[in-house]
């Protein structure tokens, strides 16, 4: 697979991202704890994961310009939960055909600033990749994420930040006048984010920072997502120690 990522691209890595999460899945206890999502089950986890992929089928079939109440679909949900992982499955061929067909460009409601399909193929690209890791946490095993995904994925996350419901809130309680600096020690990336006092701006590069955090792609990328925490021994962290923990209150999604 090609090492950039366009609208096709976005959505081939999906659905490869939504066969290794079922995979991963299949047989696992549906009650199983997912830590990494306090108060969540494998069910709740694989259950979500499937609304959110049919909920954008339909936001981009039906080119919503408003939008789309997810209770009011029909996700033919399996009576039982050991199943969910097959359901999941399901889903990937009709998202995946939804935003080819759209391509790009297509106007359609989203929660970011871009109302756009192709809006959309980038963030479920990155919503199933966190949650699949998210499973594989919940059943030890070490999570890996391609680099040019994870690379995107930072950039993704820091893009649509002050459009989610929750940060938005709170990203003026973040510090003015600090900085986080990210910096990948197994590719490109680099990344200087900084606290306005009203929000966050951020750029890719090298600069010096408040507080430093060095380490692989992928954990970066789960860092960021509050998935694991700054002092993660495979983590290293220069500089102000507790900004990284300000950073996961006020940036959870």
């Amino acid at each position: 697979m090609a090492d950039t990522l366009d609208h096709d691209a976005y959505a081939d890595r999906t659905v490869g991202e939504i066969d290794r999460m079922a995979w991963l899945t299949d047989g696992v206890d549906p009650a199983a704890p997912v830590p990494t999502c306090p108060g969540w089950t494998m069910a709740k986890l694989l259950k979500h994961t499937g609304t959110v992929h049919r909920w954008v089928t339909e936001i981009i079939t039906t080119q919503a310009a408003k939008r789309v109440d997810a209770r009011s679909l029909n996700l033919r949900l399996p009576e039982k939960e050991s199943d969910y992982a097959g359901w999941l499955t399901d889903g990937a061929p009709g998202l995946a055909n939804a935003l080819r067909i759209a391509g790009p460009d297509m106007t359609v409601w989203a929660w970011g600033a871009e109302q756009t399909s192709g809006w959309w193929a980038r963030r479920m690209l990155h919503e199933t990749t966190v949650h699949r890791a998210d499973a594989e946490m919940a059943s030890h095993v070490e999570p890996v994420i391609d680099a040019v995904v994870a690379a995107d994925g930072i950039d993704e996350f820091l893009a649509i930040l002050p459009s989610g419901n929750r940060p938005k809130q709170h990203l003026a309680e973040l510090p003015a006048g600090k900085s986080l600096h990210l910096h990948a020690t197994d590719g490109d990336g680099e990344w200087l984010i900084r606290f306005t006092g009203a929000g966050i701006e951020w750029e890719r590069g090298h600069a010096k920072a408040t507080t430093a955090i060095r380490g692989p792609l992928t954990l970066l990328l789960l860092f960021v997502y509050g998935r694991v925490p700054a002092s993660d021994e495979r983590l290293t962290v220069f500089g102000d120690e507790e900004l990284p923990t300000v950073w996961r209150e006020k940036t959870a999604l």
